[in-house]
């Protein structure tokens, strides 16, 4: 019950802190012109959508070695959204390469205009960045050896635990080790999948990331008969789709893809193409929706007597 109401609060607060942000928008003003993202999207006639490599079923490569996804989905709709209101509907979409450790500056920074990923929103990302609608939950777990001895955080005392360099999961881990005096040894990999090796090469015991992301890796390497992910959650992740932060027209545009999405009731059933579907690598990850992110998704449904 603990978890379900941490799950809970999670979901409500990220949808009644992008209500507060929808809010202020509405009272600033759309302004003359466009913004500088939409600006240089409508001169370029392309968005720059950010996607990883490894982080399967938000954004990861299929067999010929092309980007794919829910979050990238999630982005498709939102350049639809752009398409319209720079009255540019043929936009292109260029896909740009980012790392749990590089994204937040390439959104900063103008290398992407979405980053279609794994990314949780979090206060102090929150300074840099900004984010869409929740589109996820998640929560920090451990993958194990079948057979380990660890099935708990506390069994960790004395262990390596790899994490992938610039997620909160590293912060989770350290936090746990403060917590519990294990006397861990936290070491990073550049991604999920270099993190994933490195258990299977036994070079660590266990490999800390979201327990979705875990899933996710052993069924694309088919290693159910191999590992298995361990004990409680860590921490609450909330997903968002990363875009730049000062910008409400753009702000206003991600919330609007969201919020035709759920008006057209799309996000369930993109959801379980993603999560319950077989993918289009094979797999099949068989994560049925929480109450609380299905929650989240009917809060953006405006179609009418949809919140009565």
């Amino acid at each position: 019950m603990r978890r379900r109401a941490g799950f809970a609060r999670v979901a409500v607060g990220a949808v009644l802190a992008f209500a507060f942000a929808r809010s202020a928008v509405a009272q600033s003003g759309g302004g003359e012109g466009l913004s500088p993202t939409l600006a240089a999207i409508k001169t370029r006639h392309v968005v720059h959508l950010g996607y990883r490599e490894s982080s399967p079923p938000f954004s990861f490569l299929d067999q010929a070695g092309r980007p794919i996804g829910y979050s990238l989905e999630l982005c498709e709709a939102i350049v639809e959204e752009i398409g319209t209101e720079i009255d540019d509907p043929a936009l292109r979409i260029e896909h740009v390469k980012v790392t749990s450790d590089d994204r937040i500056a390439a959104v900063v920074d103008g290398k992407i205009d979405l980053e279609c990923g794994s990314t949780t929103a979090n206060a102090e990302r929150a300074k840099q960045v900004a984010f869409s609608p929740l589109m996820f939950v998640a929560g920090t777990k451990l993958m194990v050896p079948k057979g380990s001895a660890i099935s708990a955080a506390t069994d960790l005392k004395g262990k390596t635990v790899v994490v992938t360099k610039g997620t909160t999961n590293e912060v989770a881990m350290h936090d746990v080790d403060k917590k519990f005096a294990l006397g861990l040894t936290v070491v990073t990999a550049p991604d999920h999948e270099q993190s994933y090796q490195m258990l299977v090469n036994g070079k660590v015991d266990a490999f800390a990331t979201d327990d979705i992301l875990l899933s996710g890796l052993i069924a694309r390497h088919k290693s159910q008969d191999k590992f298995l992910v361990a004990g409680d959650y860590l921490s609450y992740e909330p997903y968002g789709i990363m875009f730049r932060k000062g910008e409400p027209q753009l702000t206003t545009v991600v919330e609007r893809a969201f919020r035709r999405l759920g008006s057209n009731h799309d996000l369930i059933p993109l959801y379980n193409k993603w999560f319950v579907g077989r993918l289009p690598t094979g797999e099949r990850l068989n994560v049925a929706i929480s109450p609380q992110l299905e929650q989240a998704f009917h809060v953006l449904d405006d179609s009418p007597g949809a919140n009565n």
